[in-house]
């Protein structure tokens, strides 16, 4: 089982970053261990003093595939939801600052947290979906998937290129403008439309 994730995505969430919008998907992985676990808090890492909160659309592979058209690749996922990319923050700039990995920013233990997912249906609008984030009740992040730079097909296909995609993975991707830090005691909140989808408390 693989998590794949997508880098900047929204071209608002790189210019708050200050980075540049790629003409291509970004794209780095989340291994297994890297779920957290449904019903489970969220435990602050001792490595890092940083972690930042990223809400993101998540979809659900339901095929196996490898080099897959854009325009067959709506075939291969049948679920989304929302979930959220922690980051070390503090450990993420000083790689970006010596040109190395991400991983040990990205992939820690438990850095990728899933909510419940919605089937797709043909009558499913993928490409005017609302989601949003709230920290502590306030909304902190709001987006529409029509505003991501490269839709799912095209970053299902573009995955496919370079990595086979099974039953069972699970694509991020990517976060819209509005990441921020959280701490111990923030409750946290992820929403596509108005239904709740993913709650959950970091100690």
């Amino acid at each position: 089982m693989k998590i794949f994730c997508v880098g900047r995505n929204y071209a608002e969430h790189a210019k708050e970053l200050g980075n540049e919008v790629s003409d291509e998907p970004i794209i780095f992985i989340k291994p297994k261990s890297a779920l957290l676990q449904s019903h489970t808090p969220f435990y602050y890492p001792e490595f890092t003093n940083e972690i930042n909160y990223e809400c993101e659309l998540v979809l659900r592979i339901s095929k196996n595939g490898k080099y897959i058209q854009e325009k067959y690749a709506a075939n291969y996922y049948n679920g989304i939801s929302v979930g959220i990319d922690f980051t070390a923050r503090d450990i993420q700039n000083r790689l970006k600052e010596k040109s190395l990995p991400w991983e040990k920013a990205k992939a820690f233990d438990n850095s990728a947290a899933v909510g419940k997912f919605i089937d797709i249906t043909p009558q499913f609008n993928k490409k005017d979906i609302n989601f949003s984030f709230k920290l502590n009740k306030d909304v902190v992040q709001k987006a529409n998937s029509a505003e991501m730079i490269f839709n799912f097909d095209s970053l299902i296909a573009n995955i496919s290129t370079y990595f086979s995609v099974n039953i069972g993975d699970l694509s991020l991707t990517g976060t819209p403008q509005g990441v921020g830090e959280c701490v111990v005691g923030d409750e946290l909140e992820a929403f596509i439309e108005n239904q709740s989808l993913l709650k959950l408390l970091i100690k």
